[in-house]
């Protein structure tokens, strides 16, 4: 039964190829051309739990109205259809739209509901963080550092996002992430260490336990978090640097002011945050030339990939064993199991 004239459900409730009335926040938009000249705005849309993207061309009736009085940050009311698109993922089209108005709380409106941000309080990961950093990290100096550049920047980590799109893409995502990564590259660097007592020379706990912690630290100067609900933007350093070349600045930067720091210690957190990544076509400037990078660069990519697969799982309507296919996974995984 179509929902296009009924009550307003959750834009994350729709299925593929459903219509439906809804609230959603805009959050991007931006302005393009073709090729062949043609104007056309991309707009993103989302609630708590789905992004969706719609394309309005310059031949549509909405497209005057879209360039002139659809405000980023602002929260609409739609009705419209649903659909997946196979390259560029999920997607709106828009049949009516307007701001939302008091009256609509009646129907359910809720500003919180289209706010996707942490399950956890940012202000208590914060505090975590911290205090792993300065249980975890033996050498005095290094934890100076440490702990200087966290709290340097512990405005900004409050509320940044681990990535824009891809993994933890919400306020809160970056302590989330950086703390389950530094989490586990504790483990595993205590047990490497116990295995290999020999290796010469040993395996570093406290750069590996350092190196999680800032090893995206550079986000915070690539990103500028913008109003509540809509997703950072690039700063001019970010678009010309990334958050690697950046996060190794910043660590170089700081480390002037901690004069008794081993220039060993500080080489190897250097390479660590520029060689975490690895491959080259993933945004490494450098391959990891210490084990200490693998540790941290396998806990990193398993906590982002685990992340992007418990949020599918999770936010899957569609019926049957398989959810849709995940533009940022690239297919779709089985939600059907028994066990």
């Amino acid at each position: 039964m179509s929902r296009a004239r009924g009550k307003p459900v959750p834009l994350h409730a729709l299925a593929a190829g459903e219509p439906g009335v809804f609230f959603a926040l805009l959050t991007q938009k931006a302005a393009h051309s073709t090729r062949d000249g043609k104007r056309f705005l991309t707009c993103h849309f989302q609630d708590a739990k789905r992004r969706v993207t719609c394309a309005v061309w310059s031949d549509s009736p909405l497209f005057a109205e879209c360039e002139a009085e659809w405000v980023v940050g602002g929260y609409y009311k739609i009705q419209g259809g649903y659909f997946e698109h196979e390259k560029y993922g999920p997607q709106i089209d828009v049949l009516k739209i307007r701001q939302t108005r008091p009256e609509d709380a009646d129907d359910g409106f809720r500003e919180a509901d289209l706010i996707e941000r942490s399950r956890f309080d940012s202000a208590a990961m914060f505090a975590d963080l911290r205090r792993l950093a300065e249980d975890a990290i033996a050498d005095a100096p290094l934890r100076q550092l440490t702990l200087a550049l966290l709290d340097a920047h512990r405005e900004t980590l409050l509320v940044l996002p681990a990535t824009v799109q891809r993994f933890y893409p919400f306020p809160g995502g970056w302590l989330e992430h950086v703390l389950n990564v530094a989490r586990l590259c504790l483990d595993l660097a205590a047990r490497y260490a116990a295995s290999y007592p020999d290796l010469t020379p040993p395996l570093n706990v406290d750069v590996v336990v350092a190196g999680a912690i800032l090893h995206d630290l550079g986000r915070a100067a690539e990103l500028a978090p913008g109003p509540p609900g809509t997703p950072p933007e690039p700063t001019v350093a970010g678009r010309l640097f990334g958050h690697v070349l950046l996060g190794r600045d910043l660590v170089r930067d700081a480390a002037r002011a901690v004069p008794d720091l081993h220039p060993d210690r500080l080489t190897l957190l250097e390479h660590l945050i520029a060689s975490h990544l690895t491959l080259p076509e993933w945004g490494s400037p450098r391959l990891p030339a210490v084990p200490e990078v693998l540790i941290l660069h396998h806990a990193d990519d398993l906590d982002a990939k685990f992340e992007m697969y418990a949020r599918c799982l999770a936010r899957d309507p569609s019926p049957g064993p398989f959810t849709e296919r995940d533009p940022n996974l690239g297919k779709p995984l089985w939600k059907g199991r028994a066990v």
